[in-house]
């Protein structure tokens, strides 16, 4: 009887650290990072050819994540977009800094900005 109490004695406090330092390592971790990009197109084909398969290519490769890549917008206050909408997920500022100073953007200006008018914001998310 005495080794079963220790056992399961032992089992909770085992389980009660480990729920504990679960938690703790949750509570550091960066919360992700959202870059909202609104794009007017101004040549459609052009930008879906030649722009978009490399921009995606280049994020994908800088570790950015989509989670949006131009799909229907329903406005409920004010105006909507009125062009596209890609939202992708980074794992901190510092990484989309990083990819928007990188040779592969830099490589896509031109492309860039000869189809497609550009806005776009970061903000932060909460912790996952």
């Amino acid at each position: 009887m005495k080794t079963r109490f220790t056992v399961t004695l032992s089992m909770l406090a085992g389980a009660a650290l480990g729920a504990g330092a679960i938690h703790g390592l949750h509570a550091q971790a960066k919360p992700p990072v959202y870059l909202i990009t609104e794009i007017d197109v101004s040549n459609q084909d052009a930008y879906m050819k030649e722009y978009a398969p490399r921009a995606t290519a280049a994020i994908k490769e800088a570790g950015g994540r989509y989670l949006v890549q131009g799909g229907k917008t329903q406005a409920f206050d004010g105006a909507p977009p009125a062009g596209r909408v890609v939202i992708t997920v980074w794992d901190g500022a510092e990484k989309i800094q990083a990819w928007r100073t990188s040779a592969a953007f830099k490589e896509l200006l031109p492309l860039r900005d000869k189809y497609a008018k550009f806005r776009s914001f970061s903000v932060e998310g909460l912790p996952q």
